[in-house]
């Protein structure tokens, strides 16, 4: 129950609308016992009853009631109940008729308005704080660190802002609507009951202590199941994004059926897990309405004597007096499936705040200062690093200086720590030993935001975002001249292409890009970096993947961009690394070459001379 009443905190900001909410709900309890009530008044007339029978009959049951209620209540329900027949039942049979008949439909009319009322302010407060919700819980997502989403299946975390953010939504009117209404309810046409007779009330609560053990184990059982559903459903999820993600390579090896046997094997065990929570939530309703029956059927059977033998109540206040009883029996109904929707809530908060409550190790220091430029290096002091569930060191004892301007090549065998060092210069991670100092300054004591503008980053794996050429250069930036736009593609190489794209800058270009060339792609990611003009670039293996023509004209406007720029550049054309101030040759985790090009050909036995034999020298023209 803790996150659930975490989830409630996120409705504070709409007290007014609570507030709201709650007057119309007690406004509707009571207009609805009222609309109840004046059934007896109309039974009376329509049944020929007199007036001062009425009178009399009512007083009488003040009188046995005045045992169990207070003075001032007795006295108060009395004065009600002659003010009343003074206004109501005064006149002839027909006038009288007519009053009752305008009361009944007033009371239904402002009923229902004040139901709508209170439905529209439920509904305000409930998908305000939902929307409250999704967004720190996607905030706090961008604070976590490169390694957390490495281990985390997209599709699972898909679904808990979807799926289980759409239960918990439920669940905020269950608490504000249903909690409020119903008992409301309950207590008003209880206490219609007990002023008619209090001795058939007392068989109303037998009810509530069963119902109410039953409702509780109940409760507990779904909650479990709600976990293991949501699991499953988050695994579908998943098994869907990671199949049209990879649709072409699932195309490509004929895995169609397997797939779809994939898919099919996990909806049919979410479908068993669906039916097995429906069984164990729709429980509790027919329970404690079978019990809500059995109740009633004594109370009928002892109501009948009280009016056939005893003659201590008129078939009219008989027939009020079930009419409230019986209107009593939804909102217990409803009662029984509160508690099964704030469990399932409950379950589904856990997975939210699982993802919240994790503390992202890669943040600001108090009193971090902001690097407002990039003016002298870059020293690495005895940086060594290993993931948090390896014990074996990706990086050990690296000493490096880079001076502004400086290009520093990085190369080595896969798997030899050439991403991981660059990684760390924008804080993606941190060392597990030593320190990088920027200007001097601890980059961890350096603001992650003023840190990372100093740094523009270009990656094999490009990512491009749905929208038009224009908005994916000028990512992150707002009101950007179109000029600088098209100054930054002509730089990347880029403008010639675009310029034969239908809409030239102004082309959607699809999800990651699909519509472009693996080429046109990271031109534009080029382009995109040269418009936030950097002081430090990181190439990571960024032409790896392109064909011979597209790579000259990538390498192309990767040399314009290193231009006056600190540079890290990992494995790419030897034409690049021949032009490198510094290559270092990375072999696992630890740097056993460095120098220039022709520094470390030269060297016989070395690695770096080998790898230029078995990749390079083709391409050394």
């Amino acid at each position: 129950m803790n996150s659930y009443f975490r989830i409630l905190t996120y409705t504070k900001p709409y007290w007014r609308h609570i507030l709201l909410t709650f007057v119309f709900t007690i406004l509707f309890a009571i207009l609805n016992g009222v609309s109840v009530y004046l059934t007896i008044p109309l039974l009376d007339t329509l049944f020929q009853e007199s007036a001062s029978k009425q009178t009399t009959q009512q007083t009488i049951t003040v009188e046995k009631t005045s045992s169990i209620l207070p003075d001032w209540l007795v006295n108060l329900k009395d004065n009600a109940v002659k003010s009343f027949n003074n206004f109501v039942l005064s006149g002839d049979k027909p006038e009288v008729l007519i009053k009752i008949c305008f009361l009944i439909l007033t009371a239904f009319l402002l009923k229902n308005f004040f139901a709508y009322m209170q439905g529209y302010f439920m509904a305000f407060v409930e998908y305000a704080s939902m929307k409250d919700l999704r967004d720190d819980a996607y905030k706090h997502l961008h604070k976590l660190p490169i390694g957390y989403f490495k281990s985390e299946r997209v599709g699972n975390l898909i679904s808990r802002f979807t799926n289980d953010v759409n239960i918990i939504q439920l669940s905020i009117s269950t608490t504000f609507s249903n909690l409020i209404k119903e008992p409301l309810t309950i207590i008003v046409f209880l206490g219609i009951a007990i002023s008619i007779s209090w001795q058939l009330s007392l068989f109303a609560f037998v009810i509530v202590p069963i119902a109410s053990l039953i409702i509780a184990w109940v409760g507990n059982k779904l909650k479990k199941q709600t976990v293991i559903l949501q699991t499953k459903l988050a695994d579908i999820t998943s098994i869907l994004q990671e199949t049209i993600s990879g649709v072409k390579i699932v195309k490509a090896f004929g895995m169609e059926r397997f797939e779809n046997n994939r898919f099919m094997n996990e909806t049919k065990s979410y479908f068993r897990l669906v039916l097995k929570t429906v069984r164990t939530r729709n429980l509790s309703s027919p329970i404690t309405e079978i019990l809500s029956v059995i109740i009633g059927v004594v109370i009928i059977y002892y109501g009948g004597i009280l009016v056939l033998v005893d003659g201590t109540l008129n078939a009219s206040q008989f027939l009020g007096f079930l009419f409230a009883i019986f209107q009593m029996m939804p909102p217990i109904k409803e009662l029984g499936s509160v508690n099964n929707r704030i469990q399932e809530a409950s379950a589904a908060a856990d997975r939210i705040f699982e993802i919240m409550d994790i503390e992202p190790h890669i943040k600001n220091i108090p009193d971090a200062i902001e690097l407002k430029e990039f003016k002298d290096e870059i020293v690495f002091k005895n940086v060594s690093f290993k993931y948090e569930d390896s014990d074996v060191k990706v990086l050990d004892k690296i000493n490096i200086i880079v001076k502004r301007g400086e290009i520093i090549a990085l190369v080595g065998p896969s798997g030899g720590g050439k991403s991981t060092l660059a990684d760390l210069i924008p804080r993606f991670y941190d060392p597990t030993e030593g320190q990088i100092l920027l200007d001097g300054h601890n980059i961890k004591e350096v603001t992650i935001e003023s840190l990372r503008s100093k740094m523009g980053i270009v990656t094999q794996e490009t990512f491009l975002f749905n929208t038009n050429i224009a908005e994916n250069i000028a990512y992150g930036l707002t009101d950007y001249p179109m000029e600088k736009i098209i100054e930054a593609a002509k730089t990347a190489n880029a403008h010639n292409f675009i310029s034969e794209m239908p809409q030239g800058y102004k082309t959607m270009i699809g999800e990651r890009g699909v519509k472009l060339s693996g080429g046109q792609r990271q031109r534009l990611t080029i382009a995109r970096a040269l418009l936030k003009n950097p002081e430090i670039m990181i190439f990571d293996e960024a032409t790896s993947a392109l064909d011979n023509e597209s790579e000259i004209l990538v390498q192309e406007a990767i040399e314009r961009l290193m231009l006056n720029r600190t540079t890290f550049v990992i494995a790419h054309r030897l034409s690049t690394i021949r032009n490198a101030t510094n290559i270092l040759v990375l072999d696992r985790g630890r740097i056993i070459q460095q120098g220039t090009h022709d520094q470390l050909v030269d060297e016989e036995k070395g690695l770096y001379k080998k790898l230029y034999e078995m990749q390079f020298r083709e391409n050394d023209v």
